[in-house]
């Protein structure tokens, strides 16, 4: 299949390509450079993608699941066909370095594969005499899907691939900021799923709400901050949509005593600066122990000067820009907030003389107070507080104290009681001398304020469905 990836970007829209007279700029956050000119979608094409995708839904949800399995697993084949190119581009639109947005294909093609060949079990009940009960997931009808400009491959895969394989259709929209791998991915899929079942609509930030409040959409599956979530629960209430939220985080990492130092910089470093801090459950505040603070604190500091900034193109770059001008002034303001309280930083603090590019510095700030900003407001960029503590419960305390609860990581020699403090932390994933361990085959999702429903595994795979139960009078 021959696809030129780096020009003529079209919506999809029941298996066709689709232009628009109006379009819409897209950046490279490295050089502030236009890198593409792509449709934006009016109201009347959304609308006529989610009639398509209504259109196809009764034939696509009638096949075998397996029939659907296979389709899925030869759209995985065709995205690793293209995997370089899809990697390259989503380093000039996201900014990542290369290697970064390589295994970020990869990962969306690994999680394509995984769902090809899940299925979804129907549980027999005939312990009650006189009946025989069937209990089956069955499919929902349209899903929107709604993806973020962190990830914007793999996590529209965790969306495309449970959604599709479940056996509904689907409508799903980029972040105007990184669209062009997702309309890739849109083309990829043309020829391959029949027509109206996979669509791709692209815009800018009135097409969210349109989709939100749309009465032919039946689920929304969202990615992105809590604020918004809120009002995609609001908005998605006149028809009842079912939602899978996964918002926001401010995901604690503790330290215990016992960790070897040396061996555990770098991946404590890592956890939080990985895709220059944008994941949501990167470690926004680091908890470490009194008795190696002054040692561990000042090891980050240090390994943070290794550390190759730049644009994610170039060879040697480990970390690339903050992904758009907003977020950029928003760190920016967040970091003058924390010079004029006068906070102490280790690493960073001061941005560097104006140039192209979104490029923040590496920010770690020495032992601010619980109440500071930084410590209470997810960054979401490059910015890492580090906390002393003394005692397991007052830092379980601590790390508890927060509207999220989207994950958490632990780092301890002694695992048994790390894992008996994991059970104490109120997030829907705790990760042991780990962070970003996540799975196609593990549930993931979060407590509190930081989502709703669940993404990944079984339990993943079943929230693109509703429960049909079929009872049989046997006697």
């Amino acid at each position: 299949m021959s696809i030129d990836f780096f020009s003529q970007y079209t919506m999809t829209s029941d298996g066709e390509a689709v232009d628009t007279a109006q379009r819409l700029d897209v950046l490279n956050p490295a050089t502030e450079e236009t890198i593409a000119v792509i449709p934006r979608a009016g109201k009347e094409h959304l609308d006529a993608a989610v009639a398509a995708a209504r259109a196809a839904f009764p034939a696509w949800a009638a096949q075998p699941m397996d029939a659907r399995k296979e389709i899925m697993a030869a759209f995985a084949e065709r995205m690793a066909l293209h995997a370089d190119e899809l990697a390259a581009l989503l380093t000039r639109e996201q900014g990542k370095p290369l290697a970064a947005a390589k295994e970020e294909v990869a990962g969306g093609i690994h999680w394509a594969r995984h769902f090809s060949t899940m299925t979804l079990p129907v549980a027999l009940i005939d312990t009650i005499p006189g009946q025989r009960i069937s209990v089956r997931s069955v499919p929902l009808g349209v899903v929107g899907g709604i993806v973020p400009w962190n990830f914007p491959v793999l996590l529209a895969l965790w969306k495309i691939a449970p959604a599709l394989v479940a056996g509904n259709t689907l409508v799903i929209k980029p972040s105007p900021f990184t669209p062009l791998t997702l309309l890739k991915l849109g083309e990829l899929a043309r020829g391959l799923f029949p027509a109206g079942v996979f669509n791709v609509i692209c815009g800018g930030d009135d097409v969210g709400p349109w989709m939100t409040s749309h009465p032919g959409i039946d689920k929304i599956s969202f990615t992105g901050s809590t604020a918004t979530g809120r009002k995609v629960m609001e908005s998605g209430a006149g028809n009842l949509k079912r939602l899978t939220l996964e918002l926001g985080g401010n995901d604690a990492a503790i330290v215990m005593p016992d960790v070897d130092i040396p061996t555990v910089v770098e991946p404590l470093f890592w956890s939080a600066f990985f895709n220059c801090g944008q994941i949501c459950v990167a470690a926004k505040r680091m908890y470490i122990h009194e008795e190696i603070y002054d040692e561990l604190s000042q090891a980050l500091a240090d390994y943070a000067k290794s550390v190759r900034t730049g644009d994610g193109a170039q060879e040697g770059i480990t970390l690339g820009p903050v992904q758009n001008r907003q977020q950029f002034a928003r760190l920016k303001g967040m970091l003058a907030e924390a010079r004029e309280s006068g906070l102490r930083f280790l690493a960073g603090g001061q941005m560097p003389e104006a140039g192209k590019g979104y490029f923040f510095p590496v920010t770690i700030v020495d032992n601010p107070p619980d109440d500071a900003k930084v410590v209470t407001e997810e960054a979401f960029g490059p910015i890492l507080p580090l906390l002393k503590f003394k005692t397991i419960d007052e830092v379980v305390a601590r790390a508890n104290n927060s509207e999220y609860g989207l994950g958490g990581t632990i780092w301890a020699k002694d695992t048994d009681h790390a894992q008996a403090v994991a059970l104490r932390l109120q997030t829907g994933t705790v990760w042991i001398n780990q962070a970003f361990g996540v799975f196609p085959e593990a549930a993931f999702g979060g407590h509190k304020q930081s989502g709703i429903g669940t993404e990944n595994g079984l339990d993943g795979l079943r929230e693109y469905t509703n429960t049909q139960t079929i009872t049989l009078k046997t006697a």
